[in-house]
């Protein structure tokens, strides 16, 4: 991709995003709204002012990261804890419930089991993303009921994990493997409290350090720096890297330089989020969703 072509895609891409954000909370609605629709209209499926590249994809991946490292900011972790039990319940049946449709409906149909449960594992994915944005723009991230929210999420984003293992699994031995579910699941949970235990132990120390330095944005460089490392490591061990992401804003929530941080990551995320808000709009084809089209089969 040409540099040209980047620059260019960016503009389109920031100002489609922050005028359907702005008519969107003019109408009393939320920005991501406004930015997914924009990513719509741009894309390729309509207006194709901008297309799909490695680059524009990695800028939406580091969108999201961002994303999720200023939502573990504005987070409490004590109360997220607290919150546990009533966030695994509403993730379980998050889950449950969307897949037992999707299964029962499928299957009603004359679907073979294999699809049925296919269908079903596809419709317990959910955006952590998306609800962490949603919730922040309407300034309720601070309610009991966020919370709850914001836990089952994230825990569906493991689960959903999980069941693309045992899915995965199934397709290809004809077996369902608990042993490997419960591996992925344990692996999981050891990290989260791995990462945050450690991260609450060590991570005031750097700050520290971090505060006796001279030169200028040594303390978000360095705040980025540890949101990123916990990013890679959960993506090494098998994770989403936002969850690796949300965990070092939940860990930097316990600083005392928290405040400073939240304050320096806003820019960032306000030029990076929007981006990938678009991108997943971009990827929609609305032609694809008429079912009145010559080729417009939904067959399995």
């Amino acid at each position: 991709m040409e540099l040209r072509e980047l620059l260019i895609g960016l503009i389109i891409v920031w100002l489609a995003a922050k005028l359907a954000g702005e008519g969107m909370q003019r109408l009393g609605q939320t920005a991501v709204l406004g930015e997914l629709l924009a990513g719509v209209l741009i894309g390729p499926g309509v207006l194709g002012l901008v297309h799909e590249s490695e680059i524009l994809r990695a800028l939406a991946e580091i969108g999201v990261v961002i994303l999720l490292f200023e939502i573990g900011l504005e987070s409490n972790l004590d109360e997220l804890l607290q919150a546990g039990l009533q966030s695994g319940v509403v993730a379980l049946v998050g889950i449950l419930c969307p897949f037992l449709l999707g299964f029962g409906v499928t299957a009603w149909w004359g679907r073979p089991i294999l699809v049925a449960i296919f269908v079903g594992a596809t419709l317990t994915a959910t955006s952590v993303g998306i609800t962490a944005r949603v919730l922040s723009d309407l300034g309720r991230l601070q309610e009991p009921a966020a919370r709850v929210i914001l836990g089952a999420a994230v825990l569906d984003d493991i689960l959903g994990l999980v069941i693309l293992a045992v899915v995965t699994g199934l397709v290809q031995t004809g077996a369902v493997s608990l042993a490997t579910a419960g591996f992925i699941l344990a692996k999981a949970l050891a990290f989260l409290l791995i990462a945050i235990v450690l991260g609450i132990r060590y991570a005031p120390t750097l700050l520290r350090w971090v505060g006796q330095m001279k030169a200028r944005g040594s303390l978000i460089v360095y705040a980025v720096l540890f949101c990123v490392l916990l990013a890679a490591v959960a993506e090494r061990v098998g994770l989403a890297a936002i969850i690796g992401a949300f965990a070092a804003g939940l860990i930097l929530t316990k600083t005392e330089r928290r405040a400073h941080i939240e304050a320096q990551i806003k820019p960032v995320s306000d030029l990076f989020v929007p981006v990938f808000f678009v991108a997943i709009g971009m990827k929609v084809e609305p032609a694809a969703l008429n079912p009145f089209a010559p080729d417009g089969s939904l067959t399995l």
